[in-house]
């Protein structure tokens, strides 16, 4: 070939191109954006098929041709996806030897028709007090046009879905499994069951031996009612959950903790101070509240038990003559405030609030107006499930998390640091003195 053709064809080539990156100014961002994430989808599901296709490059056949081969595309579909509806084609591979091999796509599952962070946004939205008939328009003005095919029907069939991933989830087995700390709290939202507008979530959050974090409970019932957290602890331990945790972090107005003392007595209580600190301000002059956030902040930041009640005398002193509510709020649930003092150090920024659980709820947490959004329990607690879930995969293990395997061994701990066993001496003298 000359150089001239070369050029030419080049040249015809490149016009091409630029003809099309012309086009291409005209086009809105989103829809610019879509198309990139188009090819690099498609290009992602092409590399999938051929890692397949290198994996069996050694089975073969009797005459020695590859067994497994590419064999065209699946009908092309469209995945609703964060920034609109993006088409893809999964290619179909051939199984020469009759065993039977499939290509199924990890990014673009058979039958998938919206992506994960999609689906994840319909319980949030349906939280937040849309409606079912509502959830379609407000995809639409998150991803588009192509969020319109997000019937009533079809949100029907997937809250079905949910419940029935929440029953299988409820009902697992505990057997076997140990918990290192709790955080606990009741949730409310702005959805309603007709007959009881004070339904709310209760919650737990567990660390496990290696220090993760994961839900243990989410089910309904009455914020401050104790027999609704009995039922809660009771299957859990029902289940297989026969030890408690060492810690359970909570609201002190929760009937969670009388609760939990018929169930796992031997569980410590430590009350959450973020809850603590709201509730005494509420009965201080707004005047004062820089100065005495300072005084409470000047307890739960002591580095020893001992300079934490030093901090816990001064504020009663500075405090108890002119506002003694405030101070008695305080005084009352000392020993719960400070029960942080006997774990690891390490773990006392996680110990001394339920900040896991208000992160997970803040967009949902508080919100008892009743609104149109009247749902049965199942589907209440299916939504909050599915929610739950989606928060949990952003979980990161507690600090120090080799510290949690030492405390379910047996470890004791004083302001923070391990406390060694008895020598020998001193437990013959114990005897001793027996």
């Amino acid at each position: 070939m000359s150089d001239d053709t070369r050029q030419g064809i080049w040249g015809a080539r490149g016009g091409q191109d630029r003809q099309g990156q012309l086009e291409e100014l005209g086009l809105p961002l989103e829809e610019l954006v879509r198309r990139g994430a188009r090819d690099i989808l498609q290009r992602a599901i092409e590399a999938e098929v051929r890692v397949m296709l290198d994996e069996l490059a050694s089975v073969a056949l009797i005459d020695g041709r590859r067994a497994v081969v590419r064999n065209g595309y699946l009908p092309a579909r469209e995945i609703l996806t964060t920034v609109g509806p993006v088409e893809v084609q999964v290619p179909k591979v051939r199984d020469r030897s009759g065993s039977g091999v499939k290509f199924n796509s990890a990014l673009a599952p058979p039958y998938v028709r919206r992506s994960a962070r999609v689906a994840a946004a319909l319980p949030w939205l349906y939280l937040k007090g849309i409606s079912s008939g509502d959830l379609g328009e407000a995809l639409e003005v998150l991803v588009g046009e192509g969020a319109k095919g997000l019937s009533p029907a079809a949100l029907g069939r997937l809250k079905a879905q949910w419940s029935e991933e929440y029953k299988s989830w409820a009902g697992r087995s505990l057997a076997g499994k140990e918990y290192a700390y709790w955080w606990v709290d009741g949730i409310y939202t702005t959805l309603r069951e007709s007959d009881d507008p004070k339904l709310c979530l209760l919650v737990i959050i567990g660390v496990t031996a290696d220090g993760t974090k994961e839900w243990v409970a989410i089910s309904d019932g009455l914020r401050e009612s104790t027999e609704s957290w009995l039922d809660v602890l009771r299957d859990l331990k029902e289940r297989g959950l026969e030890v408690g945790p060492r810690l359970a972090v909570g609201d002190g107005a929760l009937g969670f903790w009388k609760a939990l003392d018929q169930v796992y007595p031997e569980t410590a209580h430590q009350r959450c101070w973020f809850h603590k600190m709201g509730n005494v301000l509420t009965d201080l002059p707004k005047a004062l509240h820089s100065k005495a956030k300072a005084g409470l902040q000047a307890i739960w930041m002591a580095p020893t038990r001992t300079e934490a009640n030093h901090a816990f005398k001064r504020f009663l002193k500075r405090y108890g003559a002119k506002y003694p509510k405030a101070t008695a709020k305080l005084e009352k649930d000392r020993e719960a405030l400070l029960a942080f003092f006997n774990f690891p150090a390490e773990h006392w920024v996680h110990l001394r609030t339920t900040n896991p659980i208000e992160s997970t709820f803040a967009t949902v947490r508080h919100r008892t107006s009743r609104t149109k959004n009247c749902v049965t329990r199942s589907t209440f607690l299916a939504l909050a499930f599915k929610l739950a879930e989606e928060a949990a995969k952003t979980w990161r293990r507690i600090r120090a998390p080799e510290k949690v395997a030492e405390l379910l061994a047996g470890a004791r701990y004083k302001d923070g640091i391990p406390v060694p066993d008895d020598p020998p001496d001193a437990q013959q003298e114990q005897r001793e003195a027996a």
